[in-house]
């Protein structure tokens, strides 16, 4: 019997699905977004993209940017009772619109 796989996008299906209208390549204008340091910033897993993506459990949670990491962006994200940080790609992230 073959053992089920541990790996990070697993049991992901429903998570990642994209509507069919939105399927395939995402825009390139999603790796140009800036975000300043204190600005509130909504975590979206784009499923077209595998690098730089955050852990599936932070999907559609909303933290406020620390800094940058390189390309990447640090962001503290309340998990619970904790304050975790998270560091991801500016794909996977969307501008907060209250």
């Amino acid at each position: 019997m073959v053992k089920p796989s541990h790996g990070l996008r697993r049991r992901g299906r429903q998570i990642l699905r994209r509507t069919p209208r939105n399927r395939g390549l995402s825009p390139i204008t999603h790796e140009f977004q800036v975000f300043e340091s204190g600005e509130k910033a909504n975590l979206f897993i784009d499923p077209s993209v595998h690098k730089g993506a955050p852990h599936l459990r932070f999907h559609g949670k909303t933290g406020t940017v620390v800094g940058q990491q390189g390309r990447a962006y640090v962001l503290e994200v309340k998990d619970g009772n904790k304050i975790k940080i998270v560091c991801c790609l500016p794909q996977h992230l969307r501008k907060n619109n209250p």
